[in-house]
């Protein structure tokens, strides 16, 4: 699933209208069907819903949902803010259309409808009012300002439940670097019609969108393949499609061996879990070097793994006997740049930085050179601006990771919410599965263990992390499912799923 700017919406619409015979108005009167089947889903009868449109197209579709959802039984108070006289045309017809229903008895005084063009009162809510957001669009390029902030901090402060249309009203559907918060919806639900836009899935935002749900209008797919978009979402199918065959006549020796740098003094989890996490992740073999403290512990916890300790031999020579390596969960910094700096030099397999070993990277940021291309980087946001710099909104910071794997050929893995996959060529990769339980120590152990057996297998490197984040993420939905509750999954929780979620994948994607 592609995810598309604002003016790449416009141009799909556009599109669509001229190749499917369709007009402006039909569409929103698609997109208003799919927010009020949303909305009706969501709630009952007994919720008023209480409608703020502006005078563009999101009005319009919020005026066409208001008439929606009185034919569909609710009560509705609509207030459309035409202050300067100038609705846009569909918005207009949609005003119309409303202004006759609102004079219609059939509605029985369902519907109450106010046009503001000057001066307004904030109504009283209760406190089971629905406030449908449909103020401002995909279109703004400035903060809100005057008026239109001050009803936005109103709408903030009822506390009621917000369903916002397409975009929160004041936030920008690519860059926010200079918005300003306390003029922004924040709504409970917002529905995205058709698709994801860049703001929906930037983590400083979730406190403006809320829930995000995304209604297909049915554009069309031709000419939507037509627009080149370097923003994608995984999709289970295409998930289930990267899944190797195992062989049936597959042995150890053919599954990979898979070499684990990790674990230091009082990490020994960290290698463990890493470990058990490239097992279940169908590797052959597994190495883990790690401190001569944690060899017992690591023989106990995982008798499948051979072990061995740091600061051996690694050369050419030895890095020849592994598939693919995966570097620095637990490993520490003391005393380890120079073993990093031998195996970036004497690796001839695909290689996994994460955790000290990027830190290291942060503190020495010159050895960005030596690192080789097609190099896995797996940071979570506090790594990668060790490494970039910091950004305080999303996107300017993932436009710079894009930089980083295009500059140095490299595959950038930025985790958290909607973990970001990103290719040497800059293509972006998001992941819809996971949720917050999964903020738990060692669950990054874990996707590194599970990346590493993937690409010892031999998976395409890209296919492996979005498919290692994708079972990573689903593994933590079915946690949660197995202990009740996000906040008591652990990271242990997340490697016993990890054979389901692939097991999902193989029954039929």
């Amino acid at each position: 699933m592609k995810v598309l700017s604002a003016a790449q919406m416009r141009l799909l619409e556009r599109l669509s209208i001229e190749s499917d015979n369709v007009t402006s108005l039909d569409l929103m009167e698609r997109a208003a069907c799919a927010v009020t089947d949303a909305i009706s889903h969501r709630w009952d009868t007994s919720h008023r819903l209480v409608v703020f449109a502006g005078p563009g197209n999101n009005g319009g579709d919020a005026l066409a949902v208001s008439r929606m959802m009185i034919a569909a039984g609710y009560s509705v108070e609509v207030f459309l803010f035409n202050v300067k006289n100038a609705l846009s045309p569909d918005c207009s017809t949609n005003r119309t259309r409303l202004v006759a229903l609102a004079e219609d008895k059939k509605t029985d005084g369902r519907l109450v409808f106010h046009e503001i063009r000057q001066g307004f009162d904030f109504p009283e809510l209760s406190a089971s009012d629905i406030i449908i957001d449909g103020l401002f669009g995909t279109g703004l390029s400035r903060p809100l300002d005057g008026g239109f902030a001050s009803l936005v901090k109103a709408l903030n402060a009822a506390g009621n439940a917000v369903v916002a249309i397409d975009m929160p009203s004041g936030l920008m559907s690519e860059e926010n670097s200079y918005n300003d918060n306390s003029r922004i919806i924040r709504a409970t639900l917002t529905l995205a019609i058709h698709r994801p836009k860049p703001s929906h899935l930037m983590p400083e935002n979730e406190p403006f969108v809320g829930e995000l749900v995304i209604l297909p209008i049915g554009l069309s797919e031709e000419r939507e393949a037509q627009i080149a978009s370097h923003l994608n979402i995984s999709e289970r199918t295409q998930m289930a499609a990267f899944l190797h065959r195992r062989p049936r006549y597959a042995h150890k020796g053919t599954m990979g061996h898979a070499l684990l740098m990790a674990g230091s003094k009082g990490m020994a989890g960290a290698a463990i879990m890493a470990a058990k996490a490239c097992l279940r992740g169908g590797v052959g073999k597994v190495t883990v070097c790690t401190a001569a403290v944690n060899v017992l512990p690591l023989q106990v916890s995982v008798p499948e793994a051979i072990v061995q300790t740091a600061g051996g031999v690694i050369n050419e020579q030895t890095m020849s006997a592994y598939q693919a390596v995966g570097m620095g969960p637990g490993m520490g910094t003391d005393d380890m740049g120079s073993v990093m700096l031998r195996v970036m030099r004497s690796v001839q397999s695909p290689l996994v930085l994460d955790a000290d070993a990027l830190t290291l990277i942060g503190q020495h940021r010159e050895w960005l050179e030596r690192v080789p291309t097609g190099t896995v980087l797996t940071p979570h946001v506090g790594e990668l601006e060790r490494i970039i710099g910091h950004h305080k909104d999303g996107w300017v910071r993932l436009q710079h990771a894009c930089e980083l794997a295009r500059s140095h050929g490299l595959n950038v893995l930025v985790k958290g919410h909607h973990s970001a996959v990103i290719k040497p060529s800059g293509e972006v990769w998001f992941n819809p599965t996971g949720n917050p339980g999964m903020a738990t120590a060692g669950s990054g152990d874990v996707l590194t263990g599970l990346i590493t057996a993937l690409l010892a297998q031999g998976y395409e490197t890209s296919d492996a992390l979005r498919l290692a984040v994708w079972v990573h993420g689903r593994a933590g939905d079915i946690a949660v499912g197995r202990v009740g509750c996000e906040e008591s999954v652990i990271a242990t929780d997340i490697i016993d799923a990890i054979g389901e979620a692939i097991g999902e994948l193989k029954d039929g994607g």
